[in-house]
């Protein structure tokens, strides 16, 4: 699965919830969002492992310096 399908997933079922179930989560939902949410982070973890994550302050609107 790829991430973005995690958090597309993650966020439907969210959305669900607060629209159609007033804010009540069943067992299946809460344990699909546990398992999404999991897998999300594991996601994170390997990217920051691989170092595709920006770990700093913001570099937006700085002049870059030659």
């Amino acid at each position: 699965m790829h991430s973005s399908n995690i958090v597309r997933e993650m966020l439907e079922l969210k959305t669900q919830v607060s629209r159609h179930q007033n804010l009540v989560w069943t067992s299946e939902q809460k344990a699909r969002y546990a398992e999404l949410l999991e897998l999300r982070r594991a996601f994170v973890k390997h990217w920051h492992e691989e170092g595709k994550v920006w770990v700093g302050p913001s570099q937006a609107g700085k002049p870059k310096e030659d």
